[in-house]
Order: C-alpha cells, then sequence, then structure tokens
C-alpha cells in the first residue's frame, strides 16, 4: 500500500506537458515601417470570438484581430492606437481592455460591427501600475487588474486605486514555506520579470514563465506557493521580457524572429 501510495504521490507531481495547438502570425514584416518586435499580450473575446494580439513598444505598431482558427482577420494597417502593454476581456463590460506604457492610463476598444478597433475610450489616466512595462492581466473573479513587479502581484481595483499586494514564494509549494532570504523588490532570473497570467483555476489562478526550464509555473493567488507546473516542449522560444500570455484556456509564446505568437495547451 506504502509503494502505491508513493507512486500515486509521485505521479501527481510529475508536470504536465504542453503541446502546440495553433498559431497567429502578426501583419507586416521586419523590413516594414513600425512593425513591432516584442509581443506584448493576446486577449480573447468569447462574444466576438475573435483573439487581440498587440506589440509592446509604440502606438503605431500593428494590432493584429484573429478568428478563432488564428486566420488574420485585421488589415496590415490595423494600429494598436495606443502604446499597449496588457490585453484582457471584462466580462461584465463585454470590452476588450488594455493598459499602456508608465503614465498612459487604462483603456477600452471601441469596435466597429466587424469587432475591428477603430478608437480607445480611457478608463483611467496616468500610472496605475506599479513600473513602466508592466503587463496587466484581469482577475475577472475579483475585478482586478494584476501586475508583476519584483516578486511581488500588486492588485489594483478597476478604477485604477491599489488594493493590495502579495509576496510569490518563486518554485516553493506551502509545504516548503517561504524562503527567509526573500526579497519582494527583487526579479527572480529564472523569470520573465515583466509579465504574468491569469487562469481563473481555483488554486492555479496566478501563473509565471520559468525562462529557464521552459515551463509555466501556476500558484495559488491567496498564499503565493506554487501548485502547479506545465513543461512546453524543447522547441519552444521563451522571453525574459514581454511575449508570454493567457487567452481562451490556451498559453501564447510569441516567436520574435518568426513575428507570430504559438498557442500551447
Amino acid at each position: 500500500m506504502l509503494l502505491v501510495f508513493g507512486a500515486l504521490t509521485l505521479h501527481a507531481q510529475t508536470p504536465t506537458a504542453l503541446k502546440k495547438v495553433m498559431e497567429l502570425k502578426m501583419p507586416k514584416t521586419i523590413e516594414d515601417d513600425m512593425p513591432g518586435t516584442r509581443g506584448a499580450s493576446v486577449a480573447w473575446h468569447p462574444v466576438q470570438k475573435k483573439y487581440y494580439a498587440c506589440f509592446a513598444g509604440n502606438a503605431e505598431y500593428p494590432l493584429g484581430v484573429f478568428d478563432a482558427t488564428g486566420k488574420r482577420l485585421s488589415k496590415e494597417d490595423q494600429t494598436a492606437i495606443l502604446d499597449t502593454r496588457g490585453l484582457w476581456y471584462n466580462p461584465a463590460t463585454k470590452l476588450i481592455c488594455g493598459n499602456g506604457h508608465g503614465d498612459l492610463g487604462w483603456f477600452t476598444y471601441i469596435l466597429d460591427k466587424a469587432g475591428m478597433p477603430t478608437d480607445i475610450t480611457m478608463i483611467t489616466n496616468n500610472q496605475h501600475q506599479p513600473g513602466l512595462q508592466s503587463v496587466g492581466v484581469f482577475n475577472f473573479l475579483d475585478k482586478q487588474v494584476l501586475f508583476l513587479s519584483g516578486s511581488q502581484v500588486y492588485m489594483y481595483e478597476s478604477d485604477g486605486t491599489l488594493a493590495d499586494s502579495m509576496m510569490i514564494h518563486w518554485t516553493r509549494k506551502k509545504t516548503d514555506g517561504a524562503d527567509e532570504d526573500e526579497d519582494p523588490t527583487l526579479e527572480h532570473e529564472d523569470f520573465n520579470i515583466y509579465s504574468l497570467v491569469y487562469t481563473g483555476i481555483k488554486g492555479q489562478e496566478l501563473g509565471f514563465l520559468n525562462i529557464t526550464n521552459k515551463q509555466v509555473e501556476l500558484y495559488d493567488i491567496k498564499t503565493g506557493f506554487q501548485t502547479k507546473v506545465l513543461n512546453f516542449p524543447e522547441t519552444a522560444v521563451v522571453e525574459q521580457t514581454f511575449n508570454f500570455a493567457y487567452a481562451n484556456g490556451i498559453y501564447w509564446l510569441f516567436n520574435i524572429e518568426l513575428r507570430k505568437w504559438v498557442g500551447y495547451k
């Protein structure tokens, strides 16, 4: 019985392997004017049945709109409109929202009948995020926008006010306890420093990209301890800044060289 229990425990702790399921090929090439380099975020609009993907760095960089199969619907000249970092869908308003660089604030896209962004409406002005490059994600259960900075996740209310923050105990499970040398201000060298994901899965709400081990580590939003590990294939391309997102149950990595978001599930 002890041997069986031990085998089951070992099996339960084995990381889950992610498999490639689709791609989102971004418009333009590196030879074009204002093409963009680093992928900022991907959001899924469940009513429109469309993906929205953007670059970080400039309002004139392209924004791609794709159908559920990954076919691009937007034109080559569709831009992000604002220098964007995070994108998310708000189920209460049924709008695609985002946060900009630094003090550009938070916004929502105004969509035409075809689901293409034509303009933006500001939600908040000025900086409502911990850092200039912070990539926001939406906690739709608590109606909060979340950001990673150092080793902490910062939680902002819908009006832009800071509600709380919590320490992430990198790679440690609850049974391990916290490391006595933890510093909330320090970034972890093995993890993407700007991007996090919110899954909505109980006890596995927060996800971070481990670039050394090519894996997503999921953490409990109440404790900050690791609860699950998901492994990318060896061929997956990971980056220390940006290029990581979660939308429609899919984990996304942006391949800078090929200019496409690759989805894994």
